[in-house]
């Protein structure tokens, strides 16, 4: 094999090879952008997660002061029902008398 032939060999080897470093490159750009890609979607995640929380403890807070105030008016219900059954039970003892 003469020089020249040797030098066209190195030539194509050389060839061959930057095209599997472009090749190798171009893989490693889509997985550093895969990346990045599912780094963001997770901290979006991680963002409406913690919206989600503070929302849900709000309206936990909301449920548990609804709860009391429920209990309030059945107490001032309970309370208004005995007193209208106290009346009506004077007023029907009134009546006979």
């Amino acid at each position: 094999m003469n020089d020249s032939n040797r030098l066209e060999a190195s030539f194509k080897r050389l060839a061959v090879a930057l095209d599997n470093l472009e090749a190798a490159s171009e893989r490693r750009a889509s997985v550093d952008r895969l990346r990045v890609d599912q780094e963001e979607a997770l901290s979006v995640m991680q963002d409406d997660r913690s919206r989600l929380a503070n929302e849900l403890d709000g309206a936990l807070a909301r449920v548990r002061r609804l709860d009391e105030a429920n209990g309030e008016a059945m107490r001032r219900l309970h309370g208004a029902g005995a007193a209208l059954r106290a009346l009506l039970t004077e007023n029907e003892l009134g009546e006979r008398d």
